[in-house]
């Protein structure tokens, strides 16, 4: 029987993966709120299995070796939950590359730059024109890229992945970005078809009475955005 994980979170698009992974696995887990609007990300007993103070971490008290193993960076652990389950990411090297290369696609393009278009659009205490526009258009240039990549596919490499997982919590959000998911209609039936599994339904039900509404406020502001990012800890 497997051990319970302990699941350092909350409900962004980087916590969704995981909490989609561990329910489309099944497996057993504790949530643990790391309130980041608050500054809970900065606390000593967090940094000690997230040193980049961010979310989401994984404890999982039977690791590789049968000892404790702690990851944080939300790739790294979808890697790690898909190679303890032998789940969502091939054995066989070809099937394996071709969903870790999609996987790299949301770590290094989908995340970053819908991160970047997000705070510019909403969050950034100024509008500056330069940078909504530059980051609008570049995740316009990603969706086009997934677009065209599923026209003749159900998911992003052979079969439903941890690259769909990773990469759907973001997408979801192109309504924030300043796009009309209609401009890319294979994109908007994939997320219809994630949206629809079970156990994603669920999986976006974790922490969801904690998912931010509205402006943030200025103390949310400092910890997500502000000085404090900066100091040693």
């Amino acid at each position: 029987m497997a051990k319970t994980l302990d699941l350092y979170t909350w409900p962004t698009p980087n916590g969704h993966k995981i909490h989609i992974m561990l329910e489309e696995c099944g497996l057993p887990y504790n949530v643990h709120p790391v309130d980041i609007g608050a500054g809970e990300q900065f606390k000593p007993d967090f940094l000690k299995i997230s040193p980049n103070n961010k979310m989401p971490a994984l404890v999982d008290p039977d690791g590789p070796d049968g000892k404790p193993i702690s990851l944080f960076e939300s790739g790294a652990i979808l890697m790690y939950l898909a190679e303890k389950t032998g789940k969502f990411l091939p054995k066989e090297p070809r099937g394996r590359y071709l969903v870790l290369q999609w996987l790299m696609f949301q770590m290094g393009g989908i995340g970053p730059m819908f991160g970047q278009c997000g705070h510019f659009r909403r969050y950034a205490p100024e509008k500056i024109p330069y940078a909504i526009d530059r980051y609008t258009n570049e995740t316009g240039r990603l969706l086009g890229v997934m677009d065209r990549r599923l026209a003749d596919r159900g998911y992003l490499a052979d079969d439903y992945s941890i690259a769909d997982m990773a990469t759907f919590p973001w997408v979801k959000l192109y309504d924030n970005m300043g796009h009309d998911i209609n401009d890319w209609p294979h994109v908007k039936r994939w997320i219809e078809t994630i949206d629809a599994r079970p156990a994603v339904k669920k999986a976006l039900q974790v922490l969801a009475e904690r998912q931010r509404k509205g402006p943030i406020d200025d103390k949310a502001r400092e910890m997500l955005f502000g000085k404090t990012q900066y100091q040693k800890h």
